[in-house]
């Protein structure tokens, strides 16, 4: 069986902690290294310290790094290595002596319905083959071993064979030496005796002899029978010591295929040439064929023979559309119709009705009095300058134009409601990019789809998904004609083929757009499936096309379960994609952790040369989507409760228990990543073709099993600091009900870079450019006593940079406080140019001078305010998803002669509150959406809320911005909203929730540091107030009340008068109200809420006015839940009513 005392693929820092927690001197366990394929790493517990000394392989022995002087020893076995260090003196710290044993866990995953089926059915084929699929060795997996055999936590991932991948190790090691992968085979042993007789080199030649082989030639046949008489053992040898190379299979493989690869290489010009006659784009840039080298090898030709069916296919799309669309480009087809937009502007104090008309194609702004009428004036793409949002008034825009006399003037809007006015921005923004001068975007539009099939086919329309149709935060009307630039579509238990459902996505999106859309990447892991689909005018722009997988199902070795990614580069941006099925059970929420972080360590996505940061660094943007499958944290008692407050909207008290808000908010899973806010009902578990009703219990076996009404269906996203990333909408559909989940999509703008040339040409370095680190130092929570050296990786440097270590010392709380001070290297860019460096970032990486393994990565953005000056930074420092520190200094940037221009995504900014302070704008670019919602977007002020993140205690689970739509229960938007006075829209700005921090607390995402004197007296004014979440209003769909009773409801926000002065705290300015906490709304709830908590009767029109101006719920009347059912008289819906 396996020593205790080796623990596997266990991270550094759990490590430390297992062996903190024994205290004892002399504790040690081993581990497999980080940095070093195949190595190990003993870690000894000395005086409250851990020493981490790496063991290598070496030929067919073992070595220890230990101290200086002391001669080098070798062992054919681990036992022997660890005996013999168990005597005093020998070189280490401290002899050993306590090993620290394995801990227990529950690495059992209950199967869903078939595909727990199809799991167990699998598992037990994988049983019966025994050895067959190495389940003894090493799998080498980007710098590190996956030593599969050892823990259970241990993730057996399937890399395909598309994605490029690290170069092949060429230096075979014996089995002799990795003893550990021999014990498995102990534990085993009923297997043992099957797999050895008869030997698989026999068993395959008896099975030749028994085939037809006449009609193979007598060359071939004696190539098959040597390699599986003699070459098949060596090529054994490599899967053995964990190769992925096998070097006579490939041999014989080149000697078959030989004469095929020649007539593939003869075939493939001519194909190109019949493709390009039909290229209906003939754009510039476009890209030649790659060159393969001539060798007939397999890689070659899977390329080739890839390359073969994609001209083939491409070639028959485009003669089809060429029949089918005559010969005028694509994006023609999809032209944009004129949209009116009526709205309200004050001339002279006289408010007038006009009508906008956004003409996207002939790229001009028509002003009529009347939507049928003579058009008044117009202006042109280029006399549009910016649009402004007010952020108090939710439906105000401002749109600043030049005149002809080369003047500016802002031109004031009040459109019918605020998702009006995205729609319009939308569609401005669209017609600015359509007629740009520039020849590469600055910004992309993405659509994120998720949705767990059940195992059930789709219905004949599911366009609603694609036109973010449904409930929750949802696009306008207006924005339908505008296609998304990439469209990802995540599935779980997916019963469909590869081909089948990328015809649907297709046929779907053709519907909507007129568009055919491109096929990136398609990736399946059992039923958990990814697609990237691209407009046919970013085929060029996209490369470096790479994906992957992870098995987290039962055992870790099954597919049932696990993660699906896919990665790119868009012109100079890394985009990464992962589409996640984890652990299902409410009460396996620590098993769902461990998936996150397996997931995490071993997805092997983007530039393989960023070895030491794993992927939620290796992407300027990373999307996270799937059935993470975590639920309300509730008892069953309650499930009456929850149909209730779904039935009632009041999502903030169940998203109180909302699982991975809890996990997030304790910085378990998702450290550091953003999630838009939830206004949309649960998607899990409902009754099948229906949304009326949730399903949340099942009679099994075993017995009543219970599956509470859950958010199991999410999208998170994480971007570099200071990019460009905005949400616009999130939430999910109601009339796609094949499955027992509801789709959800998220949208999202992300800016994105060009492919910069440099004027020098390529090879040289620009001797202007400079990035200088002064004053630096790295605060890290570690028991080990090593010296560290930080490593600089960036795509605007020609190769990672190492610095020289740097000075420890003892910091509080038992961190280690290392510094670097002057002695940091100046890092020369290749490009020096300020439009091209601005948009750069640094990857940082502390590293252990003993062992070189990563003890924190973090990523300082180079978009400074100023240049030539020192200004602070600062970064969280994180390792496999943990929290390990802080880095921070000062950085000096030095950039050629040159100006940086206005990017597309700054066309829209934003006008704060008035209130709070002189008048001033900000743009959308932000590390993090929610400090899209603050005064300003300064960095300094960015890093206060890191430095000191805000009380956890009252912290909100979910966000709120005021983004909000308007809530159809409150009526129609039949009348128009004016703009009120001042003095009387205090109100709507009271029911308006204050912009919330992160729901994650702690450290934030990087950005740059506060000076000490801001710090100061920004803390002033803020310490006493503890932003919460909105308790909505109670709402009925009853017309029959008064309308002074409406608005003392309104007044009072749906709230039990008693309640909120029990509640209220400390005596506050009436502008800024405290709210209830986060921990006052999850008190228990009261057996009958109607009669604590009466609906609202109907509103006045003077209340309605100003429902219009505060912030609304995204919902219109098409999108509920419950159509007309939201009557107090019905009461609650007993569990019987569910079945």
């Amino acid at each position: 069986m396996v020593p205790c005392w080796n623990h596997g693929n266990i991270t550094r820092s759990k490590a430390e902690e297992l062996l903190s927690r024994t205290g004892k001197d002399g504790s040690f366990l081993v581990r497999a290294s980080e940095s070093i394929s195949r190595a190990y790493a003993l870690c000894v517990l000395y005086r409250n310290c851990v020493y981490t000394y790496r063991i290598l392989p070496n030929e067919d022995k073992f070595s220890v790094q230990a101290s200086e002087g002391v001669p080098m020893r070798f062992f054919t076995k681990l036992d022997q290595l660890i005996e013999f260090y168990k005597k005093e003196n020998m070189g280490l710290v401290t002899h050993l002596q306590y090993p620290v044993p394995l801990e227990e866990e529950d690495a059992s995953d209950e199967p869903e319905e078939e595909t727990g089926r199809r799991g167990r059915q699998e598992a037990g084929q994988l049983a019966q083959q025994g050895g067959a699929l190495g389940t003894t060795s090493s799998k080498e997996h980007g710098g590190e071993v996956l030593d599969v055999s050892l823990p259970s936590n241990a993730c057996i991932e399937e890399c395909d064979v598309s994605p490029p991948e690290l170069p092949p190790r060429n230096i075979p090691l014996p089995a002799g030496p990795c003893e550990a992968k021999e014990v498995p085979l102990s534990s085993e042993s009923p297997r043992v005796p099957e797999v050895s007789k008869p030997t698989l080199s026999e068993t395959l030649l008896q099975r030749l002899q028994s085939i037809d082989t006449s009609g193979l030639p007598d060359e071939y046949l004696k190539a098959i029978q040597d390699y599986l008489s003699t070459q098949l053992v060596l090529d054994s040898e490599f899967v053995k010591t964990g190769s992925s190379s096998l070097p006579h299979l490939k041999k014989l493989t080149t000697l078959l295929c030989k004469e095929l690869y020649g007539e593939v290489v003869r075939t493939l010009p001519t194909l190109e040439f019949l493709q390009r006659l039909f290229d209906q784009q003939l754009s510039p840039g476009l890209r030649p064929r790659p060159q393969v080298s001539g060798e007939a090898n397999p890689i070659n030709m899977v390329a080739k023979f890839s390359q073969l069916t994609s001209l083939l296919s491409s070639i028959e799309d485009k003669v089809k559309a060429m029949l089918h669309e005559g010969h005028e480009s694509p994006h023609r087809c999809s032209i944009i119709p004129p949209v009116n937009f009526e709205v309200k502007s004050e001339s002279l104090g006289i408010p007038q009705k006009l009508h906008l008309k956004v003409d996207v194609e002939t790229g001009k702004l028509i002003v009529k009095k009347s939507k049928d009428g003579s058009e008044d004036k117009y202006y042109s793409h280029k006399k549009i300058l910016q649009l402004v949002k007010s952020q108090k008034f939710l439906n105000k825009l401002v749109i600043v134009v030049e005149t002809e006399k080369e003047k500016t003037v802002r031109k004031e809007y009040v459109f019918a409601d605020s998702k009006k006015r995205e729609g319009f921005c939308q569609l401005l923004q669209q017609m600015k990019n359509k007629h740009s001068e520039q020849p590469e975007p600055d910004m992309i539009t993405i659509f994120i789809g998720t949705w767990n099939m059940g195992n059930a086919p789709p219905p004949k329309k599911i366009t609603s998904w694609f036109l973010s149709k449904g409930q929750g935060k949802t696009r306008d009307d207006s924005a339908d004609y505008i296609p998304h630039d990439i469209y990802v579509i995540g599935t779980q238990e997916d019963p469909l083929g590869e081909k089948e459902w990328l015809e649907i996505l297709k046929h779907s999106l053709q519907e909507i757009t007129s568009m055919t859309f491109k096929t990136m990447a398609i990736h399946t892991l059992w039923n958990i499936r990814i697609v990237v689909l691209a407009k046919p005018e970013h085929e060029n722009r996209i490369s470096h096309v790479c994906t992957n997988n992870v098995k987290t199902g039962i055992a870790n070795t099954l597919g049932n379960k696990g993660a699906v990614g896919v990665s790119f580069m868009f012109n100079g941006t890394s985009l990464g994609f992962v589409n996640s099925h984890l652990t299902s059970g409410s009460e396996k929420k620590l098993r769902r952790n461990q998936n996150y972080t397996n997931i995490l360590r071993f997805l092997a996505l983007g530039d393989k040369k960023l070895s030491p940061f794993n992927i939620t660094h290796r992407f300027t943007h990373l999307f996270w989507l799937g059935d993470l499958n975590y639920r309300l944290e509730l008892p069953i008692s309650e499930a009456d409760t929850i149909i209730q407050k779904i039935k009632q909207q009041q999502y903030a008290d169940l998203l109180a228990h909302d699982q991975l808000l809890m996990e997030r908010k304790e910085q378990k899973v998702f450290l550091h990543f953003d999630e838009e806010e939830i206004t949309f009902a649960p998607t899990y578990r409902f009754e099948r073709l229906t949304r009326d009703k949730y399903a949340y219990t099942k009679q099994k076996a075993t017995g009543m099993k219970y599956n509470l009404p859950s958010w199991c269906d999410r999208v998170l996203w994480k971007s570099y600091p200071l990019v460009h990333v905005v949400c616009q909408s999130y939430g999910s559909t109601s009339d796609i009900m094949t499955s027992d989940h509801s789709p959800v999509f998220a949208t999202f703008e992300a800016g994105v870079t060009s492919q910069f040339v440099s004027k020098n040409g390529p090879g040289t370095v620009d001797s202007q450019g400079q990035i200088e680190f002064l004053s630096c130092y790295a605060t890290l929570k570690t028991k080990s006593q090593t010296k560290f050296y930080l490593e600089f990786h960036s795509s605007c440097l020609e190769s990672f940079v190492k610095s020289q270590e740097g000075e420890n010392e003892e910091g509080s709380e038992g961190e280690l406080l290392v510094k670097f001070g002057e002695t940091l290297p100046k890092l020369k860019p290749i490009i020096s140019d300020p439009e091209y460096l601005l948009d750069q970032h640094i990857l940082i990486s502390i590293k252990s001078s003993d062992s070189d393994e990563s003890y924190g990565e973090g990523c300082i953005a180079l978009r400074l305010e100023a240049k030539e000056t020192q200004f602070p930074i600062y970064t969280p420092l994180t390792h496999h998803g943990e929290m390990m520190g802080h880095f921070q200094g000062e950085i000096k940037l030095q950039t050629s002669e040159g100006k940086t221009r206005e990017k597309l995504y700054d066309f829209v900014k934003t006008e704060r509150d008035e209130s709070s302070g002189p008048k001033s704008l900000k743009s959308f670019t932000s590390h993090d959406p929610m400090k899209l919602w603050e005064p300003t977007n300064r960095p300094s002020d960015l890093a206060k809320n890191i430095a000191e993140p805000p009380l956890q205690e009252d912290l909100p689970l979910t966000k709120q911005k005021p983004e909000m739509f308007e809530n159809p229960l409150y009526g129609s938007v039949s009348s128009f909203p004016k703009l009120v006075p001042r003095k009387e829209q205090e109100s709507p700005k009271m029911l308006r929730k204050e912009p919330p921090p992160c729901p994650d607390p702690g450290v934030s995402s990087p950005t740059i540091l506060l000076t000490k004197a801001q710090e100061a007296e920004s803390s002033k004014g803020t310490s006493k107030q503890v932003p919460t979440p909105r308790l909505r209003s109670f709402t009925c769909s009853s017309s029959t009340a008064e309308g002074g009773a409406a608005a003392g409801g309104e007044k009072n926000h749906g709230k039990p008068k008693p309640a909120a002065s029990s509640q209220a705290p400390a005596p506050v300015p009436a502008k800024r109200p405290v709210k209830p906490s986060r921990s006052e709304m999850s008190q228990p709830i009261p057996p009958a809420p109607t009669q604590l908590r009466p609906p609202l009767p109907a509103k006045s029109l003077a209340v309605l006015h100003l429902q219009h101006s505060k912030g609304r719920d995204y919902r219109d009347n098409t999108e509920l839940l419950h159509h007309g059912k939201h009557r107090p008289e019905e009461g609650p819906l007993g569990r019987t009513a569910m079945q």
